[in-house]
């Protein structure tokens, strides 16, 4: 989509994907940025193209939020851990929009309804909108699904599949400590289902109200799978016997009849006891049951571990960025996927 004017931004956070976010900003030829936050003290100061690891573009980071509320901008890329509701809402009353990566926004009728309304009024205070998105949820879940849901005229279930090959990734507290591989066999916890219960079903149950067939329950448990022999990763050893693999499946169900499933399916090893799991490379599944069945495989091409932790921020940011004309463009109010035309990106060669 192209309007035929230039889009001031302001990039909220320099994590991982704000980093590219940033980076995206700066070099889009129908973009400029002209504000930075940042959380940390140590980046405040620093030139923006410094911490997008590109040359300098003249602008500062700050920590705070009011000097950039201050500022003539279009749209906001949130990225930041968390959001802060009174942060949110002063920039959405200040007249700016909000592209993001926050899952809290995905589908309004199930967020906290006092969040919602307060969201609601500073957006009609503003005339301004709030979009969230990114690969998965958001792509996976509701923009992909949609044309995929277009060939049917009768839906049994719609089930994706995500892969994720944790092996390479040389984060050993990530790994181990937080997410619990190598740990010895035990019940799984229960919190990570419902954690991601939150995020992939309420961005389901946008589509699944869209297409007539609402959730009257989500369901969401988990189950681990022990490695067969012990095993050499990036972080460290996993040995026989301990958690190599993790499946997580949050379902929909309409009419007590499940319609839209997502599995997350991460591990460190294919060598698992639970072989009708059928691990495939890091990517997704998508798989359509129904009068026009499809099946449908995403993976990435073979790169080297400097390349894949160079490309994968980019499946979360460059969306959110996309999307800015679309949301700058939009009724004010929480926007969804099925509210918003397609996404569509404008090349300037």
């Amino acid at each position: 989509m192209t309007t035929g004017k230039k889009y001031r931004v302001i990039q909220w956070a320099t994590g991982n994907v704000g980093s590219r976010g940033l980076r995206t900003v700066i070099e889009h030829p129908e973009m400029e940025l002209v504000g930075l936050w940042v959380s940390s003290d140590a980046k405040a100061g620093k030139d923006a193209g410094e911490l997008a690891g590109i040359a300098p573009v003249g602008i500062k980071a700050t920590t705070s939020a009011a000097e950039l509320i201050a500022l003539d901008a279009d749209c906001v890329l949130y990225m930041r851990q968390g959001v802060d509701w009174d942060e949110v809402c002063a920039i959405l009353e200040s007249g700016k929009n909000i592209s993001t990566t926050r899952g809290e926004f995905h589908n309004p009728e199930m967020m906290d309804q006092a969040a919602r309304a307060r969201v609601e009024e500073a957006c009609r205070k503003g005339g301004t909108s709030v979009y969230s998105t990114g690969s998965s949820p958001g792509f996976i879940t509701e923009a992909l699904a949609i044309p995929l849901l277009s060939m049917q005229r009768r839906l049994d279930c719609l089930t994706i599949d995500e892969f994720a090959d944790c092996s390479s990734r040389n984060s050993p507290e990530m790994l181990f400590q937080i997410m619990g591989f190598a740990s010895p066999m035990g019940p799984y916890d229960q919190r990570r289902a419902d954690h991601l219960k939150y995020d992939f079903g309420n961005s389901l149950a946008v589509i699944a109200d869209a297409i007539g067939l609402s959730f009257d329950e989500i369901e969401a448990f988990g189950e681990l799978s022990p490695v067969t022999e012990d095993v050499s990763i990036a972080a460290g050893v996993v040995p026989k016997g301990t958690v190599g693999a993790m499946r997580t499946t949050i379902t929909g169900l309409h009419k007590g009849r499940p319609v839209l499933r997502f599995r997350a399916n991460w591990y460190i090893s294919t060598k698992i006891a639970a072989q009708d799991w059928n691990l495939r490379d890091s990517g997704w599944r998508v798989k359509v049951e129904g009068d026009t069945p499809l099946d449908i495989e995403i993976t990435y091409p073979e790169m080297s571990q400097a390349d894949y932790a160079a490309f994968t921020p980019g499946l979360t940011a460059h969306r959110a960025v996309n999307a800015i004309p679309m949301v700058c463009a939009a009724a004010p109010g929480i926007r969804t996927t099925v509210d918003l035309p397609q996404v569509i990106p404008h090349f300037v060669r």
